[in-house]
């Protein structure tokens, strides 16, 4: 009888201990369960802000192309403009040393000549001033663009430093 009462408590001490053992079992397992999940939510958090950072990326870069494109067209109008107000001040000046040939020559022939350099150099000054103020218009234009295009590009960097604010954050 000893022994049945002992083989008994043994059966009952071994019982307990395995209910004990799956119990510790399913509370690791649920624990290991919660760090898949909690594995799986960081990771798709960080695909999200990666895939966030690279539109942005993309947007940047097609938004200094932009700006650099923009800041070409201005480049080009203000050499444009250079090139006509130069026209403008070599015809001026010309015409100026017309005029005072013409009031100072006493010559018939050389004032003939002089008037009909003075007429040719008054025909090129028209398209020269006509030019000038095509290429201040463009001009004008070209810097508004080019400042809305800088406003977008500035905007972006703003967004790109929050983001990267935010992660920053997030990593922490």
């Amino acid at each position: 009888m000893h022994r049945a009462s002992l083989l008994f408590s043994l059966c009952a001490f071994v019982h307990r201990g395995l209910r004990s053992i799956r119990s510790i079992r399913l509370t690791t397992l649920q624990a290991l369960l919660s760090e898949i999940r909690l594995l799986r939510k960081d990771l798709q958090t960080t695909t999200v802000a990666a895939q966030r950072v690279q539109v942005l990326m993309y947007r940047l870069q097609m938004q200094q192309a932009a700006v650099a494109r923009a800041q070409q067209r201005v480049d080009e109008a203000r050499s444009r403009l250079a090139e006509a107000q130069g026209g403008v001040r070599h015809f001026t000046s010309e015409i100026e040393r017309d005029e005072a040939a013409l009031n100072d020559s006493q010559n018939s022939v050389d004032r003939k000549q002089v008037e009909g350099m003075l007429a040719a150099a008054k025909r090129e000054l028209e398209p020269q001033k006509i030019a000038q103020q095509e290429w201040e218009t463009k001009e004008g234009e070209a810097v508004h663009v080019l400042r809305s295009e800088e406003a977008k590009l500035a905007g972006l960097e703003e967004q790109f430093d929050r983001l990267d604010r935010e992660l920053e954050k997030s990593s922490h």
